[in-house]
């Protein structure tokens, strides 16, 4: 199991976007299940007054697949590819995203991710997220690509 230290020494991301809880299992090169709890304290939920309906605190869906995707890049790292190292984690594209039901705060997401192939510094994986079992959405294909900090640094010089 990845402590949650682990999770912030391995993943850049701070509050408000360290959107993973903890890592409940891990096989190295194969898969990794995840949590996240959706809660009401969270900032995207902060301007919603006393009468907001259940509609107004549906999850963002772009945050569900940053969280998935911050799940896929901790498989990645902990996967032992040592030429990852100094490397900035870059999110390619998903595609197949299918959601399946609505995520409401009390729910506890379950990041399932199977690294399907890796290709140099380029990974894609596949899986879905569930809540208490049931399937809130899939992912046919997340594409990641890691490259060299001092790389992206001197593009941008």
């Amino acid at each position: 199991m990845i402590t949650p230290a682990e999770i912030r020494r391995l993943l850049p991301h701070r509050f408000p976007m360290l959107l993973v809880d903890r890592v409940v299992e891990a096989v190295p090169g194969e898969s990794l299940t995840a949590l996240k709890a959706v809660t009401l304290n969270e900032p995207w939920y902060a301007r919603l007054g006393p009468d907001a309906a259940d509609r107004d605190t549906r999850y963002p869906e772009s945050l569900l697949i940053e969280s998935w995707g911050q799940s896929a890049g901790l498989l990645s790292l902990i996967s032992g590819a040592d030429d990852l190292d100094g490397a900035v984690m870059l999110f390619g594209s998903a595609s197949g995203v299918t959601f399946h039901r609505r995520v409401q705060p009390g729910d506890l997401l379950e990041h399932r991710v199977r690294l399907s192939r890796r290709v140099g510094d380029t990974v894609l994986f596949t899986g879905d997220s569930r809540i208490a079992g049931e399937v809130a959405f899939t992912v046919d294909r997340m594409v990641m690509a890691f490259r060299p900090a001092a790389a992206l640094a001197s593009a941008n010089t």
